[in-house]
């Protein structure tokens, strides 16, 4: 680049020997890690990639993903990461919207969709050893600041993921605030954790392996788990770690050992609600920041024994945010004002969206130099430390669990079953101030349809934190005097309302009684029965491990998320907790056996 070296090449500048990535049972040295990505990227370009083209990527957390994102981008072309846990209807709009030159997904997926695009599946890469393409290494692209580096989807206004694109000018300033903020080396271990599809999983990977630090890639079970989470931190060494919001709560009541690595435990995502009650042996940082702007945007310290909500910090360096009103002329200190982000950190834009990108990335009238403002659609204030505290969305944008959702593709897909003539979903907070959602429906005549019905038809084209978990019933188009939904007039769920659910069975023992009662206690609702999933009804992970931590206290039994996330329901759950008690007790036999023998032996 002009000002700068391109990512690609400061990876490959990296001493050889050190260690980039790590895996429960791997780990993958700059050396290994250079030659696989060239070698990958010299048969991408045998495969048509070219500057200017995108790549798909749909892999798991693994090495192979990360080699796959390196080699793109040597190859002059820009990644764009899918979660292979997405249903297949978004993966295949994805591919299809990038205009992908390849798909690189496991030959089980790729053979499902219809993409037009050549798949190339992780088997039938170029074989890593010494002969293998010989002499073949590339040389790397020549990358330009307003090149694209990668395409990532987020949920968009108009029924399907939208696109933004973000180019190496855009990486090289986050990559360059981050080495310098946390003052970043090679000693550094941090971690792979956020969610593949989130693009705060671009801040935890490229900013390391342009310094030479070591990435650990947490197992998929491991990352949801507050409690496995902490030991595995404790256990790698981790010295920075990046937790998703929902996840870093629990983490922040926790006990942590003086002797912890971790330096700074940074946060993002979602509204992060209270500050640590005690001290900590690392720097708690809270971060906010669109996708359209580059992942981060603001930063701060979270200081132990704060009162009320944490603020999301101050502009990062290269990043301006501007408190506008509604004619966009800059509000008074302490007022609140909409967030308009200017600066380095400002992606291109939407892609194949040019009238929702000259709505959304606005000529910036306040900088000097000129350049591009974001209107994020989010309100804060301007606190008298010169923090800004954040105060939420004024339109359909919502946060789920920590994801950014637009509203109106959950109605969108609503909409296409053969029950429903129209519906309107709202996310709701209960007293805990957890957001769930809500679709309030139209049936059409003659069908009745059921809300577990309608959970599961969702579920084919929407992620889980993307499904209602209640419906509710219209008898009437609830209609303001300008002819728009009236959403102060939508019911409160109740009996009366609610769809029926399909025909479930009373508890059957006491343990599923109780935990019955656990699950309705965490939900605040008494509309759950043993056949309901827990995680389409209303629950997520942090409510998962307290209702873990709450069965283990009745039952006596080590119950893990992992049961819960296999289990499912109460029926499912109550099930395991049987078998963990019959192994107990077959344990404590044995053991009792055991000692008799001993004693007669005497």
């Amino acid at each position: 680049m002009s000002d700068e070296l391109a990512v690609t090449e400061k990876i490959r500048a990296i001493a050889p020997d050190l260690i980039a990535l790590r895996d429960s049972t791997r780990v993958l040295t700059y050396g290994d890690l250079n030659r696989r990505a060239d070698r990958l990227a010299e048969h991408l370009k045998s495969l048509g990639v070219q500057p200017g083209s995108t790549v798909a990527i749909c892999l798991s957390r693994s090495f192979e993903q990360i080699i796959a994102e390196l080699a793109t981008l040597r190859a002059g072309a820009a990644f764009v990461p899918i979660d292979p846990a997405w249903p297949d209807e978004r993966v295949q709009h994805i591919v299809t919207d990038c205009a992908a030159s390849v798909f690189i997904a496991p030959s089980s997926l790729s053979s499902r969709l219809t993409v037009g695009a050549v798949s190339l599946d992780v088997s039938s890469w170029p074989d890593s050893g010494p002969d293998a393409l010989a002499g073949s290494a590339s040389a790397g692209a020549h990358i330009a600041p307003t090149d694209l580096a990668y395409v990532i989807y987020t949920s968009g206004s108009t029924g399907v993921p939208k696109g933004v694109e973000i180019t190496h000018a855009n990486l090289n300033h986050l990559i360059r605030w981050h080495l310098e903020a946390f003052d970043v080396t090679t000693a550094d271990h941090a971690t792979h954790v956020a969610g593949l599809g989130f693009d705060a999983a671009v801040w935890e990977i490229w900013p390391y392996l342009s310094i030479g630090a070591s990435i650990s890639l947490a197992d998929e079970m491991v990352r949801i788990d507050p409690a496995s989470l902490q030991r595995w931190i404790i256990e790698i060494g981790a010295t920075i770690s990046f937790v998703p919001t929902p996840v870093a709560e629990p983490l922040l009541t926790m006990d942590w050992p003086e002797s912890t690595r971790l330096r700074f435990l940074l946060t993002g995502g979602d509204t992060l609600h209270a500050a640590p009650r005690n001290w900590l042996p690392f720097t708690l940082v809270n971060n906010y920041g669109p996708t359209e702007c580059t992942v981060v945007a603001t930063s701060g310290e979270v200081k132990p024994g704060i009162e009320g909500l944490p603020s999301i910090g101050k502009a990062i360096k290269g990043t301006t945010v501007y408190l506008l009103d509604e004619q966009q002329q800059p509000v008074a200190d302490g007022d609140v004002g909409e967030m308009y982000l200017g600066g380095d950190g400002v992606g291109r834009g939407y892609r194949n969206l040019p009238e929702q990108t000259e709505k959304s990335f606005l000529a910036d009238p306040f900088s000097a130099t000129g350049g591009k403002m974001y209107r994020t659609g989010d309100m804060a204030r301007l606190l008298p430390d010169g923090q800004i505290a954040f105060l939420g969305r004024f339109d359909s944008q919502e946060k789920i669990r920590g994801n950014r959702i637009e509203l109106d593709e959950i109605v969108n897909v609503l909409n296409r079953h053969d029950s429903i003539s129209f519906n309107v979903v709202i996310a709701s907070a209960d007293s805990g101030q957890e957001k769930h959602l809500i679709a309030y429906v139209l049936i059409a005549e003659d069908a009745s349809p059921s809300s577990k019905e309608l959970q599961e038809f969702a579920a084919l084209a929407l992620p889980s934190y993307m499904i209602p978990s209640k419906f509710v019933r219209l008898a009437a188009l609830p209609l303001s005097a300008n002819g728009k939904v009236d959403r102060s007039a939508l019911p409160e769920p109740s009996e009366d309302n609610m769809l029926p659910e399909l025909a479930s069975r009373e508890p059957n023992s006491e343990l599923e009684e109780t935990l019955l009662a656990l699950v309705r206690e965490l939900l605040k609702t008494n509309d759950v029965n043993v056949e309901d999933d827990f995680f389409l009804i209303g629950g997520h992970s942090l409510l998962g491990t307290q209702l873990v931590l709450r069965a283990r206290e009745r039952f006596g039994v080590m119950l893990t998320l992992r049961d819960l996330f296999e289990a499912g329901t109460v029926a499912g759950l109550a099930a395991r907790i049987e078998e963990l008690i019959f192994e107990e007790v077959d344990a404590m036999s044995e053991e009792e056996a055991a000692r008799m023998a001993s004693d007669n032996n005497a």
